[in-house]
C-alpha cells in the first residue's frame, strides 16, 4: 500500500469525529402522559358508517285520524301494526306511559300522519335523509329516548306533507348536515323486536357487522379524566356573536396521544362531520357521552370497549381549525355540559 501524505490526516480525524455526533431527530413533540404508552405504528382505522350500509326506501304510509277500541289480547304494538300508526304516536296521543298498559274496551285516538315502517339495518340518519327531513325533528315527533335503537316493524312518524312544503332551502339542507346529536340518536341500526344489542368488542380489529346495534354501558360513576392537557384555546359557552362552543378546545402538538376520558363504548369513529374532522364519540352509560374532535390516526372503532386512559387517536388539525388542537365535549342526555366541573383539578 502506498503511504498517505500528511494532508490526509485532518480529513480522517474529521470523519471519525462526525461519526460520534448523533443525527438530528427533528422537532420534538410533547410527551404523552406517564400512564399512556404509544401504540405501534399503524394506519388509521377506517370504518363505513352504519347509516351508509342499508338503503332506505321512502315508502311511508299516510293514514287518517281514527278511534280504536281495545279488544282482548291487544297490545299497543299490535294496535300500531293494525292501524298503521306508531306506538310512540299512539301512546303520546292518549297519555299512556311505558310499559303501555291498556284495558279492554278502552278507546284510543289514532293520530293521523305519515309513518315509515322500519326495516332491519336502517338507521335514523338514513331514514331522515331518504325523506329529506331533519332527524332531530323526527326524534321530537316520536318522543324517542335512550338507547335510541330502532326496532324492525316500528313505525316512525314523519313531518307532514304540509310541514315539508313550508320548509325553506336551509331547512331541507339540514337533513344532510350531520351533527353529533344525530349520531347519538340516529346512528345505530335497527334490530328485531326481541333482539338484544351486541356486547362491545375488545379491539378495533374485530369486525363488527354494520347491521349490529351495540349495547352501551348501563351505569357510570360520573368521573372523567383529561383526554390531554394543554392551554385552553376556547372555553365552553358563548364564543362570539351568534356562536357557541359545546365543549372546550385544547391546544396540542400534532401527534399528541388523545386518551379516553372514562370507560365506555365507542359509538362512532370517523370524519363525516366536516367541522370536527377526525371524531370519536364514546358512550359511558346513564346518558353520558364524550366527544373528541380534530384528531388523526384514529385507533378505535364503533362498538369497541375502551378504558379510561386508553389511547383512542392523536391530536391533529383535521376539520375546520387553523392549528393542531383537541375539541372535547361532555354531554348528558344529549345536552352539552361544561367539561370543567367534571375534570380533575390540575393545580
Amino acid at each position: 500500500m502506498r503511504a498517505q501524505g500528511p494532508w490526509l490526516l485532518p480529513i480522517v480525524i474529521a470523519l471519525a469525529l462526525s461519526a460520534c455526533i448523533p443525527a438530528s431527530s427533528g422537532p420534538r413533540t410533547s410527551a404523552p402522559p406517564p400512564s399512556a404508552q404509544l401504540p405501534p405504528a399503524s394506519p388509521s382505522i377506517v370504518q363505513r358508517p352504519a347509516w351508509q350500509a342499508q338503503t332506505v326506501t321512502p315508502d311511508a304510509l299516510t293514514i287518517g285520524a281514527s278511534v280504536y277500541t281495545v279488544r282482548a289480547g291487544d297490545t299497543l304494538t299490535a294496535i300500531a301494526s293494525r292501524t298503521g300508526a306508531g306506538v310512540n304516536a299512539i301512546a303520546a296521543a292518549n297519555d299512556i306511559e311505558p310499559p303501555y298498559i291498556i284495558q279492554i274496551g278502552q278507546r284510543l285516538d289514532i293520530p293521523a300522519g305519515r309513518y315509515h315502517r322500519v326495516r332491519r339495518g336502517e338507521t335514523g340518519i338514513a331514514i331522515s335523509r331518504a325523506y329529506g327531513v331533519d332527524w332531530s325533528r323526527v326524534v321530537t315527533l316520536n318522543q324517542l329516548e335512550d338507547p335510541y335503537i330502532l326496532r324492525v316493524g316500528q313505525r316512525i312518524m314523519l313531518p307532514s306533507d304540509t310541514e315539508i312544503a313550508a320548509m325553506s332551502r336551509e331547512d331541507r339542507a339540514a337533513a344532510f348536515n350531520l351533527d353529533i346529536d344525530d349520531i347519538i340518536t340516529g346512528g345505530e341500526p335497527a334490530i328485531r323486536q326481541n333482539e338484544a344489542p351486541v356486547a362491545p368488542v375488545r379491539t378495533a380489529t374485530v369486525d363488527l357487522p354494520a347491521s349490529a346495534a351495540v349495547r352501551s354501558p348501563a351505569n357510570f360513576a360520573g368521573r372523567f379524566g383529561w383526554p390531554l392537557t394543554g392551554p385552553i384555546l376556547t372555553g365552553f359557552g358563548a364564543a362570539g356573536p351568534g356562536q357557541r362552543n359545546n365543549g372546550i378546545d385544547i391546544a396540542a402538538r400534532r401527534g399528541t396521544p388523545v386518551l379516553a376520558a372514562a370507560d365506555g363504548t365507542v359509538l362512532y369513529a370517523g370524519d363525516e362531520i366536516q367541522v370536527h374532522g377526525g371524531l370519536v364519540l364514546i358512550s359511558h352509560g346513564d346518558g353520558w357521552i364524550t366527544a373528541y374532535g380534530h384528531m388523526e390516526d384514529l385507533q378505535v372503532a364503533r362498538g369497541q370497549r375502551v378504558e379510561r386512559g386508553q389511547i383512542i387517536a392523536r391530536a391533529g388539525q383535521s376539520g375546520q381549525v387553523d392549528q393542531p388542537q383537541l375539541h372535547f365535549e361532555i354531554r348528558r342526555n344529549r345536552q352539552p355540559v361544561d367539561p370543567g366541573p367534571h375534570l380533575p383539578n390540575l393545580d
